[in-house]
């Protein structure tokens, strides 16, 4: 069996298989189909074994592990679908996932079925009977993100691989003052990796707050924590963000400096992207009666190829 890339573990034996069709449940091949039903499932992972989200041939996924966990409890081969195509090493406390099924389970007995099923680092937090079509993607209208900074004197242990180690005390009040400039609705080409393929690169900004925080576990103030609030984000967005913000912090660019990149409408005006682990997708906000063939072509949530 092989090993998972940068850990001793040894790989799921369930990542990843080649996608399939939706639903081959066991009736299938007797040529009947079963009523199917569609489950709305809340989902939590440690990002850091993982190849991301989205199904990779021959890698550790997330999706890939649900996938297999539902083989394992009802014989479907389903690809469970995701609100949020996280990135390698980015985590997540809230992520929304729906699949159809032909079993009659329950949500409640999918919930700890699957749990039962799936490795430590994925946990299922909630099932939902969802209606027939919904889609995650497209029913997103509000994402929460967190990046999380660790900028004490020494360095972190127990959350090193949740955090972006920074060596030098950064200036919470100059980051506070930057990121007001981010708020509203904005033309985001600076904060997106290139090349692109999006037609808008317009979205809105709720909130944009930077805190310090204990970090769970350590002293008062160890990390300071940037939580955006959006309706949706262009690739990396929120990396860039945090990248650009904490050359604010650390002294190498003045707050009003944000409002020049966002102006500038170009990739290299800003920062750089920050690594990957300090990432976690909060929460999702959902419109359960969406209309779906609205989003076409709208810069909302719901147009979103890969994690910000």
């Amino acid at each position: 069996m092989t090993a998972i890339p940068g850990t001793d573990e040894p790989a799921d034996p369930a990542a990843d298989p080649e996608p399939e069709a939706d639903v081959q449940g066991p009736d299938a091949a007797g040529g009947r189909q079963p009523p199917s039903r569609t489950i709305r499932l809340t989902i939590a992972y440690e990002g850091t074994r993982y190849s991301g989200w989205q199904i990779q041939p021959g890698r550790a996924t997330v999706q890939g592990a649900l996938a297999a966990a539902i083989r394992g409890v009802s014989g479907e081969t389903i690809l469970p679908r995701g609100s949020s195509r996280t990135d390698a090493g980015v985590h997540a406390l809230g992520q929304v996932v729906a699949f159809t099924t032909a079993s009659s389970l329950e949500p409640a007995v999918w919930v700890r079925a699957l749990n039962a099923k799936l490795p430590a680092d994925i946990t299922v937090l909630e099932g939902f009977a969802a209606d027939d079509g919904f889609d995650p993607v497209s029913a997103a209208i509000r994402k929460r993100y967190r990046y999380r900074i660790h900028d004490a004197a020494w360095r972190p242990v127990l959350q090193r691989h949740l955090v972006w180690r920074w060596k030098s005390r950064l200036d919470l009040a100059a980051m506070q003052a930057a990121a007001a400039h981010l708020v509203g609705e904005h033309d985001f080409t600076s904060f997106e990796t290139t090349p692109s393929t999006r037609r808008s690169k317009v979205r809105t900004i709720q909130t944009a707050d930077v805190l310090r925080h204990s970090g769970y576990d350590d002293a008062a103030g160890a990390e300071i924590w940037i939580e955006v609030v959006g309706n949706g984000f262009l690739y990396n967005m929120v990396r860039i963000i945090a990248g650009s913000l904490v050359m604010v912090g650390c002294g190498k660019r003045k707050p009003e400096w944000i409002g020049d990149v966002i102006a500038a409408r170009s990739r290299p005006s800003a920062g750089p992207t920050a690594p990957p682990q300090g990432l976690v997708l909060v929460a999702i906000d959902l419109d359960l009666n969406r209309d779906r063939s609205a989003d076409a072509g709208a810069g909302t949530a719901a147009d979103h190829p890969a994690t910000p």
